[in-house]
């Protein structure tokens, strides 16, 4: 089936917030064998949205719309499409009772607004909303379907989940099955050259290249029919294929991101880590505190960004930085060394460098990075020559610190 996403609201074309439920829609649909060929985004207009439904029923099979179901007068995608579909708006007795039993235990009292979001198009599959108090609903007339779901993310997501795919999986013929292959240390161009005649040969599974800041993914997909294909036995001869080629650089096939796994393992092995960072100032922490169960294993995240720092904290020798610079080996190396040493724990890491836009040298041009990682036997240190904005430096930094970090753990060697 051929869906189209509308997204309502004018806080989306105004640029205010991201459209990440189109993507995320996009991305769940195919489970179902429902496949996503048109996005549009239009404000909280019913007449524009009128306009935008008429053709997207005109191409489609399936709509989905999000958001526009609040208790506000702008609210009115319910109340728009039930027009444009002949509808009247019927109550649900069921959703005004939750409405009211919610502002009860607020100690306040729903208003003709709140009771509004209890009202849909006559015939509608009311769908319950756990995480919020605007019920989707599904539409199916003449052998077009009309999905609405609310617009929060953390009230879509669930209910998309929950409700949506299972709605849609009931009555699919075929299924789709993804695997995402996570990989750092080679770029798109480099990974496409390497696995070019798979490409160019591929019937099903597809694969399909992605890449975004530092990293690339791939993703294969395999279309197939339930109770009589196994999608895993004819996915694994391209995965093995894969594997071959480009497996020193792959770390996850779950679409996790690459600190997930980093500090997966560092849980798993009880693995202590002490990180001074200097040019990333607390980035590479940040990335790892978002992991759950981190602080069994994280000891310290310093940001020793001025040179003083770097003496009295971590101990760099200050004839070190007068007689290489902060930005070194020697530095990293020091940095790394006396991080592991304050907190007494198995591993110590380090980041110094130039990000930009100035501070850069004809001997140590922007982009130049030092990491170092050191445990109880020996201390590793890498230089990188990145490019791109500040932003861009800091993040790859992180994700060169997140690799030395898999493979230590992993007893892989280094990359170069």
């Amino acid at each position: 089936m051929i869906a189209e996403i509308i997204a309502v609201g004018t806080e989306l074309l105004m640029g205010q917030i991201n459209n990440t439920n189109a993507r995320y829609i996009s991305e769940r649909f195919p489970d179902a064998d429902v496949y996503v060929y048109y996005h549009t985004v239009v404000g909280d207009n019913a007449s524009r949205l009128s306009s935008c439904l008429n053709i997207a029923l005109g191409r489609a099979d399936v709509v989905l719309t999000t958001g526009g179901l609040g208790p506000t007068q702008d609210d009115l995608t319910k109340e728009t499409i039930s027009k444009e579909l002949g509808l009247r708006m019927l109550p649900d007795e069921e959703t005004l009772q939750k409405i009211h039993g919610f502002f009860n235990k607020l100690g306040r009292k729903a208003t003709i607004n709140n009771e509004k979001q209890g009202y849909f198009p006559e015939g509608s599959i009311i769908l319950r909303n756990d995480n919020g108090t605007a019920p989707g609903c599904i539409i199916e007339k003449d052998g077009k379907t009309v999905v609405m779901l609310p617009g929060p993310p953390w009230e879509m997501e669930p209910m998309f989940e929950k409700s949506v795919l299972a709605h849609f999986m009931q009555k699919a013929n075929q299924k789709l099955k993804s695997v995402y292959i996570k990989m750092f240390g080679i770029g798109e161009s480099s990974m496409e050259t390497l696995i070019n005649d798979l490409v160019t040969e591929q019937q099903n599974p597809t694969i399909a290249p992605y890449a975004k800041m530092g990293e690339t993914t791939l993703r294969v997909t395999v279309k197939y029919t339930p109770g009589k294909d196994d999608p895993d036995q004819m996915m694994s001869p391209v995965l093995e294929e894969i594997q071959k080629r480009l497996g020193r650089y792959i770390y996850s096939y779950k679409n996790e991101e690459l600190h997930q796994v980093t500090a997966d393992l560092l849980i798993k092995n009880k693995t202590g880590i002490a990180i001074a960072e200097s040019c990333t100032g607390g980035k590479l922490t940040s990335l790892l505190t978002d992991i759950p169960g981190i602080s069994a294993v994280l000891y310290m995240g310093a940001v020793t960004y001025s040179n003083q720092s770097k003496v009295s904290v971590l101990g760099v020798s200050p004839d070190t930085i007068e007689r290489f610079g902060a930005v070194s080996s020697e530095t990293a190396v020091e940095m790394a060394e006396g991080a592991r040493r304050t907190c007494s724990c198995g591993l110590g890491l380090s980041i110094t460098g130039i990000a930009g836009p100035g501070g850069g040298t004809d001997e140590k041009p922007v982009g130049t990075v030092f990491i170092a990682l050191s445990d109880r036997n020996e201390t590793k240190v890498r230089k990188l020559n990145l490019w791109g904005t500040r932003d861009r430096i800091r993040h790859s930094s992180c994700l060169n610190a997140l690799d030395m970090i898999r493979r230590h753990e992993l007893g892989m060697e280094d990359e170069d």
